[in-house]
């Protein structure tokens, strides 16, 4: 836009961006009812006149003809802007020849020009695309990954809308009566204190062979089982096969001994093979999808949740088993530890975003191995972990700690959102794959909102 074409235009689209800067030079109340605009929503010399507004304004200065020509003459380059957009006649034209500086007339001209803006983005995105897909890249998702991303840069940077407390009451009555934001486990104990929360991510951590799979499989199958609307719950199983799980399932399900199941097959009896049949039925029934994929990414996982969201509506839970040997690329002088907190806050965005719950299994330090109860620090590569997590819980053992000749495995919630700390004890039934609730010892857990410690 030059002086010599500064007088208002006839076009539709540019004489929105005129009535917009025209209505906030005469008055600078409307700036505050239009923040939706963004500076990319303008065009030609129209955008650098809205940052200069816009700056203006943040710094308390009122914004008029006055106010702006100064800020535009402070450097040569400005000067030369100034020019460009017309001077001081161009701003005068804008203010005579605004239709309206009404609060109704101001809005319907700034929602055509972020309509505008957004048009004219996604145009110049086919390019972009363009050489993105012409791109090196290992997997095909991540193809899409950075086609995706480039999507949600041309998004309009919406900002939250602050509400007063009457606005917000009914939305917070219907918060207070409903149950789906919480997903029951079949965990007695648990689901009478907290249960699984949509929105969260759920670090699930332990030594080797404490039984973490285990517990996140019987937690899928709750899930699953006693929110019959909740959604599908999606399994990421990275160290074993399907095959494998379903023995477990199946084994936890039916009551059929893990070793004779998995090892002796040729010795299953008639009865046997009739539980299996019915614990299969079971699971067919059930809302669960497994994926048995080495090396999963992030950006795998988002992929899936997203069709399933499409597909079948909702998600009630993600469970990754596990975290550490996901398939996780460092750039050039990233530190692990950095790479992984991308994972974990990609994964807590993914939770509140989709609204479910990401249980995501962790390994702790070697050092933990200690028969003591853990610690945050515990976890590995723990900085982002604990960080991001909504609710941390430790699984381990102290040794000679048996019942009916059975590992007892403690629970230990480190970390609860609005729920706080927690102690539980299971007897782990290894040949079922099955974790059982033992009743509390005394002085342990939290009691009353109290936390006692034995």
């Amino acid at each position: 836009m030059t002086q010599a074409n500064s007088l208002l235009s006839l076009d539709s689209d540019l004489m929105a961006e005129q009535s917009v800067l025209g209505a906030v030079l005469l008055d600078n109340d409307r700036i505050d009812e239009i923040r939706f605009l963004e500076p990319r929503d303008f065009t030609g010399a129209h955008e650098m006149l809205w940052r200069v507004i816009d700056y203006l304004d943040s710094i308390d200065k009122p914004v008029d003809i006055m106010t702006v020509t100064e800020m535009y003459t402070r450097t040569e380059k400005r000067k030369e802007e100034f020019v460009q957009l017309g001077g001081v006649s161009y701003l005068s034209q804008l203010t005579s020849g605004c239709p309206s500086s009404s609060k109704a007339a101001v809005d319907s001209y700034a929602r055509i020009v972020r309509k505008n803006g957004n048009r004219k983005r996604i145009r110049s995105l086919t390019d972009k695309i363009r050489d993105e897909v012409d791109g090196d890249y290992e997997t095909e998702e991540e193809m899409f990954s950075a086609v995706e991303e480039l999507v949600s840069d041309i998004r309009p940077q919406e900002s939250g809308e602050m509400r007063s407390m009457s606005e917000s009451r009914q939305a917070y009555k219907k918060h207070l009566t409903s149950v789906a934001e919480r997903l029951r486990t079949g965990f007695k104990q648990y689901d009478e204190w907290s249960q699984l929360h949509r929105g969260w991510l759920y670090i699930l951590a332990g030594r080797p062979s404490v039984g973490k799979t285990a517990k996140a499989l019987q937690l899928a199958y709750g899930v699953a089982k006693h929110n019959p609307d909740g959604g599908v719950v999606l399994v990421f199983s990275l160290e074993m096969g399907e095959n494998e799980l379903k023995d477990r399932w199946v084994s936890s399900i039916a009551g059929v001994n893990y070793v004779r199941l998995t090892q002796k097959k040729e010795e299953l009896t008639e009865d046997e093979h009739r539980r299996i049949d019915k614990a299969l039925d079971e699971l067919d029934g059930l809302p669960i999808y497994v994926q048995d994929k080495p090396g999963v990414t992030i950006d795998d996982i988002r992929a899936t949740v997203r069709r399933f969201k499409k597909k079948h509506g909702k998600i009630a839970a993600v469970f990754v088993d596990y975290l550490q040997i996901m398939n996780i690329p460092q750039r050039k002088n990233e530190h692990r530890a950095q790479a992984i907190g991308k994972v974990t806050s990609t994964a807590k965005t993914l939770s509140r975003q989709y609204n479910f719950c990401f249980v995501m299994l962790s390994q702790m330090t070697r050092e933990s191995d200690n028969g003591e109860e853990p610690k945050l620090s515990d976890l590995k590569e723990s900085g982002s972990i604990e960080q991001d997590a909504d609710v941390v819980e430790f699984l381990w053992h102290k040794r000679g700690d048996l019942e009916d000749n059975c590992k007892v495995v403690r629970s230990y919630f480190a970390k609860g959102r609005n729920v706080g700390e927690n102690r539980f004890r299971y007897k782990f039934e290894w040949w079922y794959q099955r974790y059982k609730e033992l009743d509390r010892v005394s002085g342990e857990g939290v009691l009353g909102g109290k936390k006692n410690r034995k």
